[in-house]
């Protein structure tokens, strides 16, 4: 059901009350803040509606309602307005960009903890590749009569290598044939590719021989997991404590717990993936298959680093998110990080202030 325009402005009215307060929102507020030429009662027959529509919920202890997750979805699709950022938020942002000659993970990181302190919410960053990165060549190198070193090339101008040692002795024609099934069967394969090609050679191949190109393949798969892995960066955990939604630590615990373990292991179920042409992802409560994350919101915004590779900044918190603060911050943040790692210049920031 389409909803006309006085609905939308309450529903609108009590997302942004909400926010603000994280107290349930009666109709003397929505009076106030909607600016409706309507009585209270009015205000309370519509908020019925929204109620029995699902874009509101009424708490068991109150005579308020909150949003929905859906109608968090309606507000952030069609009713927010266009947050500008302050003269001092893009100064601080730009301030922790400047970094121009230090590595990506640490200009990453900063950016992370910077948006974490303007959003008062946890921040995430990852970076990983574009394409799929496969190998490009095969180099092999005797060094003794029972080592020799392999060369792994990826399509991405990486170059790798490792020892490896043998039991037995292996000749320089051996080595020769086993570059040329190398080179001629795991160039330009994925690792699923990969691992099936290898698993097909083994029922057809001498064990001495299979074993040698098997040493070598998983080396080279290594390296692929290396390249198209996705490092994650945590910054803010704490802040989560500063919301009403997480002062009870048996509410905030679990998604703290969560979000540590992904600092921990520098991976996680985070979703940290945006569609091809897709800059600003946002996904609200359940939309989070995760379990850890059925109660939060997840704002994401893609940035392009270079060199094949595609960067994502994203921010964690309750469903009460200030969206339009939120998603402001976010673009200028991915605007900012493309500008520099594309062209080595930061954006002027004309167009984001307010005074």
């Amino acid at each position: 059901m389409e909803l006309n325009n006085r609905k939308k402005k309450i529903l609108r009215a009590i997302v942004e009350i909400y926010i603000a307060t994280a107290e349930p929102v009666g109709s003397k507020a929505v009076a106030e803040q909607a600016g409706l030429d309507v009585s209270t009662a009015t205000i309370r027959n519509e908020m019925a509606d929204l109620t029995e529509l699902g874009y509101l919920e009424q708490p068991h202890t109150s005579a308020g309602r909150v949003p929905s997750p859906m109608g968090y979805r309606l507000y952030v699709n069609e009713l927010m307005g266009e947050h500008q950022l302050t003269i001092q938020e893009t100064q601080r942002i730009n301030d922790a960009l400047n970094l121009r000659m230090e590595e990506l993970d640490r200009v990453i990181d900063r950016a992370g903890k910077v948006l974490s302190q303007l959003s008062d919410y946890p921040v995430f960053t990852a970076a990983a590749p574009k394409k799929r990165i496969t190998v490009k060549r095969f180099d092999l190198l005797m060094v003794e009569e029972n080592a020799f070193i392999a060369v792994v090339m990826t399509d991405n101008s990486v170059v790798k290598n490792k020892l490896i040692r043998m039991p037995e002795q292996l000749s320089d024609t051996q080595l020769q044939l086993l570059s040329t099934v190398l080179n001629s069967s795991f160039v330009g394969l994925s690792l699923e590719e990969m691992e099936e090609t290898l698993d097909k050679m083994e029922t057809r191949s001498a064990p001495g021989a299979f074993q040698l190109i098997s040493m070598v393949v998983q080396f080279a798969i290594e390296v692929l997991n290396q390249q198209s892995g996705q490092t994650i960066h945590t910054a803010g955990i704490t802040h989560l404590l500063e919301h009403p939604e997480y002062r009870s630590l048996d509410k905030a615990k679990p998604l703290m717990n969560y979000l540590s373990e992904t600092e921990e292991q520098g991976t996680s179920n985070l979703p940290v993936t945006l569609t091809e042409g897709q800059n600003m992802n946002i996904l609200i409560g359940p939309e989070n298959i995760n379990e850890a994350l059925k109660d939060t919101s997840v704002v994401m915004a893609s940035y392009d680093i270079g060199d094949n590779m595609r960067g994502i900044i994203g921010v964690v918190g309750p469903t009460r998110m200030d969206y339009a603060k939120v998603t402001a911050r976010l673009s200028y943040f991915a605007d900012s990080l493309t500008r520099m790692f594309g062209k080595g210049e930061l954006p002027s920031g004309e167009g984001h202030h307010e005074e």
